[in-house]
């Protein structure tokens, strides 16, 4: 008796929630907002992050020199 209760209680749960389809434009904005911040993150660190880069590597020097 319980298990049948908790079947049909599953059941309309799901079939409530298979009519919502989610939010997708609210996840396409958010992705796009996403990318809009990185590149424009990248943008302003990309000469600073490739000078240490460099920095890095010419401190290290080349390793089949010795």
């Amino acid at each position: 008796m319980v298990l049948l209760e908790l079947w049909q209680l599953l059941r309309r749960r799901i079939s409530i929630g298979g009519r919502d389809r989610g939010d997708v434009p609210g996840w396409v904005l958010i992705t796009l907002m996403t990318v809009g911040i990185v590149m424009a993150l990248w943008v302003i660190a990309e000469p600073k992050l490739s000078s240490m880069l460099g920095s890095a590597l010419n401190i290290s020097g080349d390793p089949n020199s010795r």
